[in-house]
């Protein structure tokens, strides 16, 4: 059995490298791909090479002592589903919202502890890789159809460049950051890599996933009123990261700073009732104004981060929203100012309006993710 091990980085660990050259033979199928968040653990099926994600399910992580449980009570559902027909599986990739540091393995923002060796050996899996979430989401942008995407509208904005660095960002439980560079293809003669020959470059690139903790980094505000919110919040956490506003678990703070600063106060609420009455109809009986600034403020600050990871990485392949959140938001998020602030950045104002921005409507993409990563193995 081999667990794959991943060559470190700065703060990270960096894209699936095998100890050895990986044959098709130790990545068999069937294989069992998920995505495991703070909130929720999907899990998908994939029965043949090049064959698609089945039965697909989501499982609350909550409801579960951990990963092994997670996975015994969906490969008893897959048991059900195919009966005579079930093989176990031989591969497995599994997408974790958390750094991939070392055998132990703590999910940030959920109770999950695991080794990944004890789950490799339980499993009885052949190969197991272990990436993380929005590694996953990444690996998954050049596969993605147009019923996945919504486009988010811009006065300017140009096609993606080809070939080009893409982003993904994502509020969910947290909020995941990750890139995604071309490399350039393998021909028969054995080259490819970061920067080095060997592929024609008219060919498809090689993606090579760019994993980090980006959802960590100090949040900016971008005038007086939102340098106001993030001193608000700063009474609560002496670190105000863009994960402490832009997320699950950052909204119900953000909801409270913005009373504060309008020298209010208000109900503690739960994400999920801010997003419901900041949606809501103006009228309607649940609507509630201060959620919906809430909601304008939380758009608002998004853009401003997002056109940061962009100047960054230099994503002019595009930049796309993913996570739990964004999709909820509907007109809102479509016409709220995340696509001004976007583009707000002084003298790479044009820079950033030429780069097109992307929300993600198809919650199950990593598991696409994680499957492009066990794909690269065989063909690596």
């Amino acid at each position: 059995m081999a667990l794959l091990r991943r060559a470190p980085t700065i703060g990270h660990m960096s894209g699936p490298t095998p100890s050895a050259a990986t044959s098709p033979d130790e990545v068999p199928h069937p294989w069992l791909v998920a995505d495991i968040g703070g909130t929720n653990a999907r899990f998908g099926w994939i029965d043949e090479p090049d064959g698609p994600i089945l039965h697909s399910k989501s499982l609350p992580v909550a409801a579960y002592e951990g990963p092994l449980a997670a996975a015994g009570a969906y490969l008893e559902h897959v048991k059900q589903s195919l009966g005579t027909g079930y093989r176990s599986p031989g591969a497995g990739a599994w997408a974790v919202a958390t750094a991939i540091v070392g055998d132990e393995v703590e999910l940030t923002n959920a109770g999950w502890c695991f080794s990944r060796q004890n789950l490799l050996r339980e499993l009885g899996l052949r190969t197991f890789l272990l990436l993380n979430d929005f590694e996953a989401l990444a690996l998954s942008l050049p596969r993605l159809a147009p019923g996945q995407l919504q486009r988010i509208a811009g006065a300017a904005q140009q096609a993606a460049l080809p070939g080009a660095v893409r982003a993904v960002i994502g509020p969910g439980t947290g909020l995941g950051v990750a890139g995604l560079a071309p490399c350039p293809a393998r021909s028969g003669g054995g080259g490819g890599g970061g920067g080095g020959g060997g592929g024609d470059p008219t060919d498809e690139p090689h993606w090579q996933a760019i994993p980090g903790e980006g959802g960590h980094a100090t949040l900016a505000p971008d005038d007086d009123f939102e340098s106001a919110l993030l001193a608000a919040m700063r009474r609560h956490h002496p670190h105000v990261s863009a994960e402490r506003v832009l997320s699950g678990l950052g909204l119900p703070g953000l909801h409270q700073a913005v009373a504060h600063v309008h020298g209010s106060t208000a109900p503690e609420l739960r994400t999920e009732a801010i997003v419901a009455a900041g949606t809501a109809t103006a009228g309607d009986a649940g609507a509630d104004p201060l959620c919906r600034e809430t909601l304008e403020h939380f758009c608002a600050l998004l853009g401003g981060f997002a056109g940061n990871v962009a100047l960054t990485l230099g994503a002019r392949g595009g930049v796309y929203i993913g996570g739990g959140i964004v999709p909820r938001l509907g007109d809102l998020f479509m016409h709220s100012r995340f696509r001004a602030r976007f583009e707000a950045k002084g003298r790479f104002e044009n820079y950033l309006r030429a780069i097109p921005t992307w929300l993600i409507v198809d919650t199950h993409v990593a598991l696409s993710g994680a499957a492009m990563a066990l794909q690269q193995l065989r063909t690596r």
